[in-house]
This record gives structure tokens, C-alpha cells and sequence, in this order.
């Protein structure tokens, strides 16, 4: 027997053409999230009550916005299919923290007013892609790794 695939929050949803601000800020909204896009006006995070709330919120938002947006619950017709899914949203992450690995690296050889200033960004940023890591690749121990070390180098200009 093989394992089932979980369950998902899917949200379909379509926005009016005009202004496009609103479909910006709505797929900005949705990159912050770290949604899976499965298809033109169609997203899906791994479901569980906080991002079935944040894709309600945005549901909501789309319909002020004179469009449509239905969430749904559903699971992949497949294990296999699901970890297509996970896979697509795991390398997206991978990129992230390997870009935050490099600034981190980079804000080593800054002058120590400025990679304190670069160590408290790094910190914040670990902590946004942290929110929407589902499916957490190898990179993320290594940016948090980096990441200390940057901090572990402000700490010693400090003293």
C-alpha cells in the first residue's frame, strides 16, 4: 500500500485586467506566501488553518478587487503527483537561501558598520523565507549557518 498525498488549500481566482497594480499586488502577495502555481489563476500551500486563513484573506481581497477568488480543499490524485509539488517549491526555496548564503558571504568582507546593518536584514529574511519553507531543502541549514557566522563576526567587531 502506498502512502496517501495530503491534503491542500487550493485558491482559484481571477482578477480584472485593469488597474494592474491589483494583479501585482495580489501575485506579490501570493510570492510571499510561497504558493505552489499550478496554473494560470490557480495556487495551492499544504493545508493547515493558518494558510487556509492567509489564502481566505486574499480570496476576500480579489472579490473587493471586482474579481473571483474560491478556496477549495482537495489532495493530489497522487503521492507522485504531490511530490512534483513539494519538489517545485522546495527548489524555489533552495534559490532563496542560496541567494541569502552569497549576501551573507559577501557582507563578510563589509566594513563592520555595514555588516551589522546586512546581518539584521539576512536575520529578517531568513525568518520571511522560514514562513513559507514547506518542504525545508539542505540550503536552509546552510543560510542559517551563514547567517550566524555573519553575526558571530558583528558580534566580535562589537567587543
Amino acid at each position: 500500500m502506498t502512502a496517501a498525498a495530503g491534503q491542500w488549500v487550493l485558491l482559484s481566482y481571477r482578477i480584472p485586467r485593469q488597474p494592474s497594480t491589483l494583479r501585482i499586488t495580489i501575485w506579490r502577495k501570493l510570492d510571499r506566501l510561497g504558493v505552489a502555481r499550478l496554473g494560470d489563476g490557480l495556487v495551492a500551500l499544504p493545508a493547515d488553518a493558518r494558510t487556509r486563513e492567509q489564502l481566505d484573506w486574499i480570496a476576500q481581497e480579489i472579490g473587493e478587487m471586482g474579481g473571483a477568488g474560491t478556496l477549495w480543499l482537495a489532495s493530489p490524485g497522487s503521492l507522485a503527483q504531490e511530490q512534483v509539488i513539494a519538489e517545485d517549491m522546495r527548489r524555489a526555496r533552495a534559490a532563496e537561501y542560496r541567494a541569502l548564503i552569497d549576501q551573507a558571504q559577501s557582507a563578510m568582507r563589509a566594513r563592520p558598520g555595514e555588516r551589522s546593518r546586512i546581518a539584521k536584514r539576512l536575520q529578517a529574511e531568513l525568518r520571511r523565507i522560514g514562513r513559507r519553507d514547506f518542504f525545508p531543502p539542505a540550503e536552509r541549514d546552510a543560510a542559517r549557518r551563514a547567517v550566524d557566522d555573519l553575526k558571530t563576526l558583528v558580534a566580535q567587531d562589537a567587543s
